[in-house]
């Protein structure tokens, strides 16, 4: 089966810490990081092993923008494209009808890559290096499928990937600044499925 579907990436970036070097005031309680929220195409491509088991590969690539929270607010520290692959393993409901309920859960790895700092001044403060490590993650899906007909159907799924990569950067050329990213994303698509 593939699914053709529009995603929503959402953040939930609670928890994600920062440690200024020497700028207490500027750290974790105090500030924190915010990463806007994208909607792309992506593409989904799930076999059968049986009626009921299935493994499932989503496939897309998103742009977000980091900024700064707290007594961080407004600086913008940069932004950074990830490509997130995630593999599940799926149980589908056919006792429904027309109506293909299904759950899951499995990993994902996500690749980090042409990231870069802002480089714009906010409070005499500018992001001028920016570093983020690819990570590995958990996923949990629900979803459905509701065919129209033997080979094609429409979709809806949901997922939650956590995803908590540690961060390195460079205030004005010279402050380090580190900690973890908490982006934690919600991942909400509906789009259309073909069954071979």
């Amino acid at each position: 089966m593939i699914r053709l579907r529009v995603l929503g990436v959402l953040p939930d970036t609670a928890g994600s810490s920062v440690h200024v070097s020497g700028v207490p005031s500027l750290s974790s309680p105090n500030s924190g990081l915010l990463i806007s929220d994208q909607a792309i195409p992506e593409l989904d491509i799930t076999y059968f092993f049986t009626k009921n088991i299935a493994a499932e590969l989503i496939l897309g690539v998103t742009r977000h923008h980091i900024s700064g929270t707290g007594t961080l607010n407004g600086l913008d520290i940069g932004k950074a494209w990830l490509l997130p692959p995630t593999l599940t393993l799926q149980y589908h409901f056919n006792d429904f009808g027309p109506l293909k309920p299904y759950i899951g859960a499995g990993i994902n790895y996500t690749t980090f890559f042409n990231q870069s700092a802002a480089n714009t001044s906010l409070a005499g403060l500018t992001v001028t290096d920016l570093h983020i490590s690819n990570q590995f993650g958990a996923a949990v899906q629900f979803g459905f499928d509701y065919m129209l007909d033997r080979h094609w159907g429409l979709n809806f799924d949901v997922k939650k990937l956590w995803l908590r990569p540690n961060y390195s950067a460079t205030v004005n050329n010279a402050i380090p600044v580190s900690g973890r990213a908490n982006i934690d994303p919600w991942l909400i698509s509906g789009g259309i499925a073909y069954k071979f």
